[in-house]
């Protein structure tokens, strides 16, 4: 009998309390040790998160419970981010009468897919899906994924960590409201890719001589290396290649607008990606917003409130006009 089987016969014998022949000295063992086992095998055929120990968020029944209200961010904080799609840009214009230059974003039908605790996976995230896709356009283990968690099928899936403060129950809608006009965020994407491209391109370089002087090299990068030391190209010389393509953080992106209504969002300049891809969104590392305008873990819709009634929000742009300011 190989190991593999050896295995699942004994992860089978403990979920059905089979007990199989062992010696004296191995029936000695403790209950709390075989209830133990018994909790951690189980664990592997469900979607609970195990919990052996008890604790202020933890059932009797070794599953961890999260409640869906709303709490009182730290400075430690960390709350989860977003998936969108990207739509294009715009120009708007504020109350000032300055040009601002947009990019738009659709937050379709966000929900958390998955909680992952340190009881099980040894650190503590938020798996968040976006958008629908049906069952025959989706691989078996992606169905059963969502199966097992009790969720709609999602196009896009994305991981993101955050603190034992900031969790969510599997299910928890995110819409445009977790942020807030006026905060800043990082937006993560895909590039859009150029394909191979020369150095003046890809790198800008200047290029050689457009007249005298250059003879059908008027786009070549030049002198790649030395004579006989060191006598070859070095490492990370930047050379013609392959453009775009990859994943890039734009930093410190301003929300100028939400739609409620729309899941509609406005950010100030550009963000990775061509339109119709996806992008990440989550809190700026470097420029936090204020914690106390920001809700914690997410927005939670209140009782009667109708989506239709909801009118969008734009960006507190104070009370001094920039023009008159300079004069």
């Amino acid at each position: 009998m190989s190991a593999a089987s050896r295995g699942l016969i004994c992860r089978l014998r403990t979920l059905f309390s089979i007990p199989p022949f062992q010696n004296p000295s191995a029936q000695a063992r403790s209950t709390t040790e075989a209830s133990t086992a018994t909790a951690i095998y189980s664990r592997a055929f469900s979607s609970q998160s195990l919990a052996v120990e008890e604790g202020p968020d933890i059932d009797g029944e070794g599953g961890r419970v999260i409640v869906p209200k709303p709490g009182v961010m730290t400075p430690n904080s960390k709350r989860t981010g977003a998936i969108a799609v990207k739509c294009g840009m715009t120009v708007m214009w504020d109350k000032w009468g300055k040009k601002i230059p947009a990019t738009v974003l659709w937050l379709d039908d966000n929900i958390v897919s998955q909680v992952k605790t340190v009881e099980k996976e040894g650190f503590f995230a938020l798996q968040v899906g976006c958008g629908q896709k049906k069952e025959k356009h989706l691989t078996k283990p992606e169905v059963g994924h969502f199966r097992a968690q009790g969720v709609p099928m999602k196009r896009k899936l994305r991981e993101f960590p955050v603190t034992e403060d900031a969790l969510l129950p599997v299910g928890t809608s995110i819409g445009v409201r977790h942020f807030v006009p006026g905060q800043y965020i990082d937006v993560t994407g895909i590039s859009k890719g150029k394909g191979f491209q020369g150095g003046m391109k890809r790198h800008g370089f200047a290029g050689m001589p457009a007249s005298h002087g250059a003879s059908l090299s008027h786009r070549s990068i030049g002198s790649t290396g030395q004579r006989d030391a060191a006598g070859r190209v070095f490492k990370g010389k930047k050379m013609p290649g392959r453009m775009g393509g990859a994943q890039r953080t734009v930093k410190n992106v301003w929300v100028y607008k939400i739609d409620p209504q729309r899941n509609l969002m406005w950010v100030k300049g550009q963000v990775p990606g061509a339109t119709g891809n996806f992008v990440f969104l989550k809190d700026a590392v470097y420029k936090k917003p204020d914690i106390s305008d920001l809700p914690f873990p997410t927005y939670f819709a209140e009782e009667g409130e109708e989506s239709e009634a909801l009118v969008p929000l734009i960006a507190d742009l104070g009370e001094l006009d920039p023009f008159m300011a300079a004069d």
